[in-house]
């Protein structure tokens, strides 16, 4: 037989085992660790403090959970629930660091005039909503995965393959911030960290935005772009050769901003319209404005569709730069390629399913994405790997733009997802491996 409702599609032992471990998922629960979480900050590379107390929060509810520090700042968490060894092992995975700091000293002017309440780590409780730095990307999610192992430790359902809930460092399209040890502490380098010190399974599931179950996503490629003008003084604009690289920078950025338009309509395909930014300019000296700089320095993220390698993308670029000003050149400075997990994967037919029994409709698709995760480092590794999240607050007590909606979660969203991620693990680690042969993976 198998159950009905948010249970369907599971056989009856199953879907007893799945109703046991939400009956240990609250409201007050989810609250608490939302709240815990956003009151220690991680920005990107001083994660060591946060992922501490995950580790500690869930040996307290009977999981074997661990801090792996990758320095003295730096650290991810993890824990393990053992099965019997004849079953596949399931990977939830959620990052923990926050894309801005919460500090003035690094985050204004760039974030906006000022420091607004949910900018800041420090979490404020209204009604359903929680709300402070990262309270919803990528805190909340990672309270869904904390809540998840727990009930599902608390229910002692017995597992045949390991579950492991992990929390990686650095998972902020990032680089070092100022005064950091190291210079790679973004860009998935605890993920990457993780797997390359043997914790490793079968499939993986990554808790971040977006209420859909979504087996491909982009990957980037950054370039740091030189425009070449003539150092001169305003006192000799008439007088001598005169190209402001600072004009010709305006240029240059106009003329990719136009450009990525029409390369996002080329390379759209599957669920990606992969995107592209001029996202920062630097020349000159602030101090001196008597006098222009032989050169200013623009950086550019561009978005690549699974199957665009990183050195397609470069020629396309370089070739549309050459368009914008003769005197420029660029620089390939980071790479980490889109991926794809088969649909037809076990974990993606599991959580699929899983959507599909809670909205009671088939699953829907949700298209035209463009951001990255860690999920590229799972798949990336071999790991066949989906991402499943909440949707983004919109009905709020605030006016919702880009860092709010980062920053403010809600807990019947987060009771939502962690059902969701029980269900899907459930029906994972409970089966022989025998069961799952065959399958894509």
């Amino acid at each position: 037989m198998t159950a009905t409702g948010e249970l369907a599609g599971l056989d009856d032992r199953r879907a007893a085992w799945v109703a046991d471990a939400w009956r240990h998922v609250t409201a007050d629960r989810l609250r608490d660790l939302i709240t815990g979480l956003v009151d220690i900050p991680s920005p990107t590379g001083d994660e060591g403090p946060l992922a501490a107390h995950i580790a500690a929060t869930l040996t307290a509810a009977g999981c074997d959970a661990t801090v792996q520090p990758l320095d003295d700042r730096q650290a991810n968490a993890w824990a393990r629930l053992s099965g019997d060894g004849t079953g596949p092992d399931l990977m939830l995975y959620a990052p923990i660091d926050t894309l801005t700091v919460g500090e003035e000293s690094e985050d204004l002017p760039w974030i906006g005039p000022e420091l607004r309440d949910d900018m800041r780590p420090r979490a404020t409780v209204h009604d359903d909503l929680v709300v402070g730095l990262g309270a919803s990307n990528p805190k909340g999610h990672a309270a869904c995965v904390m809540m998840a192992a727990e009930a599902i430790a608390l229910a002692g359902i017995p597992l045949t393959g390991d579950l492991v809930a992990a929390f990686g460092a650095g998972g902020m399209p990032t680089n070092a911030r100022p005064g950091s040890g190291r210079l790679n502490t973004g860009q998935g380098v605890g993920c990457s960290f993780l797997l390359e010190q043997g914790v490793w399974t079968d499939y993986a599931v990554i808790a971040k935005p977006g209420w859909t179950v979504s087996w491909d996503e982009v990957g980037l490629v950054w370039f740091e772009v030189t425009v070449h003008g003539t150092h001169t003084y305003v006192g000799s604009r008439h007088r001598l050769p005169y190209d402001n690289a600072v004009a010709r920078a305006g240029e240059v950025a106009r003329h990719l901003e136009e450009w990525f338009v029409e390369y996002a309509d080329r390379h759209t395909s599957g669920t990606v319209a992969p995107q592209g930014i001029v996202s920062s300019i630097q020349g000159g000296w602030p101090r001196m404005a008597a006098v222009t700089p032989a050169a200013c320095t623009l950086m550019v993220d561009l978005r690549i569709a699974p199957g665009t390698t990183p050195m397609q993308a470069k020629r396309e670029f370089l070739a549309a730069l050459d368009k914008a000003s003769a005197d420029t050149t660029a620089e390939l400075v980071l790479a980490i390629p889109g991926t794809r997990t088969d649909p037809e994967s076990w974990i993606c037919r599991s959580a699929t399913a899983s959507w599909a029994a809670f909205e009671g409709r088939e699953h829907e698709v949700i298209r035209g994405n463009s951001g990255a995760t860690d999920a590229n480092i799972l798949r990336g590794r071999g790991i066949p790997t989906v991402r499943v999240g909440m949707p983004k607050v919109t009905d709020s007590l605030f006016d919702i733009d880009f860092a709010r909606g980062m920053n403010t979660v809600s807990v019947a969203a987060m009771e939502k997802l962690t059902r969701h991620l029980i269900r899907t693990a459930v029906d994972t680690v409970t089966r022989s491996r025998a069961e799952l042969e065959g399958t894509a993976a």
